[in-house]
């Protein structure tokens, strides 16, 4: 099986130490079909820490994202050169939160050297990353308000043109499985799910799946089977994997996991971007 991992973090991302150089030497050494550096842009943070009103300081652990989108893009750019012919490295961003700062994020989708973009929601308007809730503090009614929140936001994402794919759909269920054993039920969320996955199809956008859960105590891709077969019946066409890597040990994980769930839902091929336009591999 030809594998591609399009959805890795390197020392330029605020929350990963993984060598650049390194990495692209391991997705050389693995054969990765494709491989993509998408380094986190969060853009709710994309200036620094005083341009932001204090009151709101709190939301985020992190500021000055800029700084670390053309550092991270000005490394790639140069290492396809370096490895031009040896492999097919991708020139990715991970953004974060688009509809809070679309100047930002049209900033990011303008720049030439950025070859593909995962749009992500880390936290919804108003709300810390959902790394940081204390779920154990929530009543299932707050959870389900926020997932509500949640979901809302990514079918609002999904009718822009400021990314290629949309990143771990399910990822606010993460932290609140792994830490508290949580089981949220999103079947309630179904129908505005079913109508993102509409609008990306017809949009000509991709989602991601994404294969950090099965190393990480979740137990599960984001998103599922399930999810997958949704957005393929919905008209999907393009879905890209992922491992979601912040060490270089990690990546390549679980990808042929992530293509079996990709060919449970119907799916024959996987996409990987350049220059903004997706290419296909067939998953065998």
């Amino acid at each position: 099986m030809r594998l591609m991992d399009c959805h890795t973090h390197t020392q330029f991302s605020m929350d990963s130490e993984a060598d650049i150089d390194l990495c692209v030497k391991r997705a050389a050494e693995l054969g990765l079909a494709a491989y993509a550096i998408t380094d986190h842009c969060e853009c709710n943070g994309w200036y620094e820490k005083e341009h932001y009103p204090e009151e709101t300081w709190e939301l985020l652990d992190y500021y000055n994202y800029r700084a670390n989108f053309e550092s991270s893009v000005s490394a790639v750019t140069a290492l396809k050169e370096k490895w031009a012919g040896k492999l097919n490295l991708i020139c990715g961003v991970e953004l974060g939160q688009i509809l809070h700062d679309t100047d930002a994020a049209k900033t990011a989708n303008a720049d030439s050297r950025v070859d593909f973009i995962i749009g992500s929601v880390h936290q919804v308007m108003g709300e810390k990353d959902f790394y940081f809730i204390e779920y154990d503090k929530m009543t299932m009614d707050e959870i389900y308000g926020l997932l509500e929140r949640y979901f809302k936001e990514v079918y609002t994402l999904s009718k822009t043109e400021l990314f290629d794919v949309v990143g771990h759909i399910t990822y606010c269920l993460r932290y609140m499985k792994q830490r508290h054993g949580i089981n949220a039920d999103i079947s309630r969320y179904d129908d505005i799910i079913a109508e993102t996955f509409r609008n990306l199809a017809q949009n000509g956008k991709g989602i991601e799946i994404n294969t950090s859960g099965l190393r990480q105590g979740f137990g599960d891709c984001f998103p599922n089977l399930k999810y997958t077969k949704l957005f393929r019946d919905m008209g999907g066409e393009i879905i890209s994997f992922g491992s979601d890597s912040h060490t270089v040990e990690d990546i390549g994980a679980n990808i042929a996991d992530g293509m079996r769930i990709a060919r449970a839902a119907g799916f024959t091929r996987g996409a990987y971007f350049k220059k903004r336009k997706p290419y296909f591999i067939d998953i065998e």
